[in-house]
């Protein structure tokens, strides 16, 4: 049983018993008001509230006014769905246009208008929406956990990614499935999904920005996909790959620190320092390797800049590298 079940169960219940406390008129009313209000976040629960609140008692006072005006006839619907709902969808408050339905049929069902009347849906609308907000917005299941685990399991992926190309930079002929980048890219998937939805129950500002770090690491895993297209380029095993695969070397243990070390950033400007002295290629297919090569670094380079960006230094460690 989902937990969104659970709260549109308790809506109902309280709604209703609420609307037979105070004695209100058609109290059943409330607990269908309930069900419609309980939504999937906080922020949008309070957002779809407001709208609904705000569409239906415009529903209300217009349907109440054409029915006044042309009488209780059924075509007179069929006038208020054409003029109202346009109106409703312009004002952006189209997520209010069936609870402003509901209200509305309630006074073609009386056959009559009155301030009692009017008032009476007034108090169903805020019961049943009401209340179905304060328990929307009461509890939340809290995702820290699971982005946790997702966070945890993209390191590992970025970790077992560099330690392949590390491998093959050394050896030219080891082959690598290419599982763990698909695993990757499926994970930061999911993980940015689930953080827009942590976002959305943070009411208040404060605690970690989930969706600025997996945001990162999809950054950072379009670079590595570069990467793979350069090594694959790479059909010799030279010393310049070999410098280059300690860099990757580093970077296994780098992804995985809380903060950024710019160790891996200082090993590539060391590395680009012995590229410029070491001899010209001898031959076209080295030369072609070492072009490779160079695009790998202009790539690695990019891979760090983001996270230099979005990363907190050592002293302050909060980030990952």
């Amino acid at each position: 049983m989902g937990f969104r079940v659970i709260k549109t169960a308790l809506a109902v219940i309280a709604s209703i018993f609420l609307a037979q406390t105070l004695a209100l008129q058609s109290p059943l009313s409330a607990g269908l008001l309930a069900v419609l209000g309980v939504d999937v976040t906080k922020k949008r629960g309070l957002q779809t509230s407001f709208q609904r609140i705000a569409a239906s008692i415009v529903g209300l006072f217009f349907g109440a006014g054409l029915f006044w005006a042309l009488g209780f006839h059924v075509w007179v619907i069929g006038v208020f769905i054409l003029v109202l709902y346009p109106i409703l969808s312009r004002l952006k408050l189209k997520e209010g246009i069936v609870t402003g339905s509901v209200v509305m049929f309630h006074v073609f069902a009386s056959g009559q208008i009155s301030a009692e009347l009017l008032l009476n849906e007034i108090a169903l609308l805020l019961v049943g929406l009401g209340t179905a907000t304060l328990i929307n917005i009461g509890y939340m299941p809290r995702e820290d956990k699971l982005l946790q685990e997702y966070k945890q399991r993209v390191e590992q992926l970025f970790s077992q990614i560099f330690l392949e190309l590390s491998r093959h930079l050394r050896d030219n002929g080891y082959i690598w499935s290419g599982a763990e980048l698909l695993e990757a890219d499926d994970t930061i998937r999911k993980a940015i999904q689930v953080a827009q939805r942590a976002n959305e129950n943070n009411l208040f500002a404060g605690g970690p920005n989930w969706s600025v770090y997996f945001y990162m690491r999809e950054r950072q895993l379009d670079a590595i996909q570069r990467m793979l297209q350069l090594v694959a380029r790479i059909y010799q095993t030279l010393p310049h790959g070999e410098l280059l695969a300690l860099v990757f070397d580093g970077l296994t243990e780098d992804v995985k620190v809380p903060y950024y070390t710019g160790r891996s950033e200082k090993k590539l400007n060391e590395l680009e320092q012995q590229f410029r002295y070491m001899p010209l290629p001898a031959t076209r297919e080295e030369f072609e390797v070492r072009a490779a090569l160079l695009q790998l670094v202009e790539e690695l380079k990019v891979y760090l800049s983001v996270a230099k960006k979005e990363k907190r230094p050592m002293e302050e460690p909060l980030g990952r590298a």
